[in-house]
């Protein structure tokens, strides 16, 4: 059966609705049923994750570079983080808000320059105290780009291939992370490190060129602009406090809490534990986060295809029990034993993933549209904020454990995200209203 769509579909401006495409069950079904316009807004949410992406891990990446250039201890450094993940709850619930009443385009667009122009920032820090400023500041737009994207490609997704849609616009934050791990192995390779991560920080300007094609080529969902101006102004915090949203928005916090707190315990400390921990060069480093990010991809776009196959629920269930066996086995890993960290890198990186790619489709099946970007860009973010909590804590626990040791806390957010599922329903096959 052909997938082409009719000609006047090259020619309008009309979103071309789900079930007008024909039926097709093959692996990229998912991409023709957005339609023309529909691919362009995926195009520019992927792009703007995958570098939302890359410009966060400049940070980790460089950490003992930056520790031992500005003379920090372990808490310090976790505090970059903290502040990053804490700016970025505050920046993530406006952006969301923003996306409701200007629209979900000119929001991505605006949070893509705020977290480019401060990530170069960070490059020409002089001490601790501004860098951790700049870095604040970097994570205000670094919080709103996943929510706000999320929702514009939802938004032109089907609902039979909404979680593989949404599983793949977060495969694309693995892209910028392995964009991030290479560029560090070039960088820390040929430069000194006091020039290293300074240079790390200065590549953060690529965003920008995605910007200028964004404002020309990418659309909101025609249906999206019409609830947008039938009910300008609606989208705020306390519409999503109302009695009918109020107990979706906490348990939806709690969730998100959960899972970023164990996520981004790993993604900071992992690459200090490879060098300071397992004493591995930074080409070995870069090697064994080769495996994590390899697992990594996998495992958002597996996480997409359970999410439409188990349901929301069931996906994010299996993979937190997984992610949390995972952590406890990759922290306990006998010294000399880096054949077996090498291994244990992939299954790590993929349930870790994995859970994060029903998030897209959940968090936009669970709010209506006029309230969606208030919604989802608050639950999303105030759990990333909240969760900050955990790298903070790994680092002033790891004098005393030891990284490895404190790794484990992580697996302790997986078990919050698991116990706030019994207050969500499940939405798989809900249409978006």
């Amino acid at each position: 059966m052909s997938t082409t769509p009719p000609p006047q579909e090259l020619t309008t401006d009309t979103h071309t609705a789900a079930h007008e495409l024909p039926a097709d069950d093959g692996a990229f079904a998912w991409l023709r049923a957005l339609g023309p316009r529909g691919r362009r807004a995926f195009a520019g949410a992927f792009g703007g994750y995958a570098l939302d992406s890359y410009d966060y891990f400049t940070l980790p990446l460089s950490m003992v570079a930056l520790a031992a250039y500005f003379g920090l201890d372990s808490g310090q450094t976790g505090l970059f983080t903290t502040v990053t993940l804490a700016a970025s709850g505050i920046g993530g619930a406006l952006a969301g808000v923003l996306a409701d009443r200007v629209g979900r385009v000119k929001a991505l667009m605006i949070t893509v320059i705020m977290y480019a122009v401060f990530t170069v920032a960070c490059g020409f820090a002089p001490n601790f105290e501004s860098l951790l400023v700049f870095r604040a500041l970097q994570g205000l737009g670094f919080g709103g780009e996943w929510a706000v994207g999320a929702i514009l490609v939802a938004e032109y997704a089907s609902t039979k291939h909404r979680g593989r849609t949404l599983g793949a616009i977060q495969s694309s934050w693995a892209v910028g992370w392995a964009m991030a791990a290479i560029v560090y192995t070039a960088v820390f390779s040929f430069f000194d490190d006091g020039l290293a991560w300074r240079i790390m920080f200065w590549t953060g300007a690529l965003p920008a060129l995605l910007v200028i094609w964004m404002r020309r080529r990418v659309q909101d969902a025609p249906e999206a602009v019409a609830v947008r101006e039938k009910n300008a102004g609606k989208g705020s915090f306390k519409a999503i406090f109302k009695p009918g949203l109020r107990r979706t928005t906490i348990f939806a916090g709690l969730l998100s809490t959960g899972v970023q707190g164990g996520y981004y315990t790993l993604a900071t400390w992992v690459p200090t534990y490879l060098k300071s921990d397992r004493g591995l060069s930074v080409v070995n480093t870069g090697g064994y986060l080769t495996f994590l990010i390899s697992g990594a991809f996998l495992g958002y776009l597996t996480g997409g295809y359970l999410t439409d196959k188990l349901g929301r629920r069931r996906n994010i269930w299996l993979f937190a029990l997984l992610s949390a066996v995972s952590i406890v086995a990759y922290g306990n890993i006998p010294s000399g034993s880096n054949t077996l960290l090498l291994v244990l890198g992939f299954p790590l990186g993929f349930c870790m993933s994995a859970i994060f790619s029903g998030f897209g489709s959940y968090l936009s099946e669970l709010y209506p549209t006029a309230v969606r970007g208030a919604g989802q860009g608050f639950t999303y973010n105030a759990g990333r904020a909240v969760g900050a909590v955990f790298p903070t804590t790994v680092g002033f626990l790891a004098d005393s454990w030891g990284v490895g040791g404190a790794l484990i806390f992580g697996a302790i957010g997986y078990g919050i995200a698991a116990l706030a599922l019994l207050g969500l329903p499940e939405t798989r096959g809900k249409e978006l209203a």
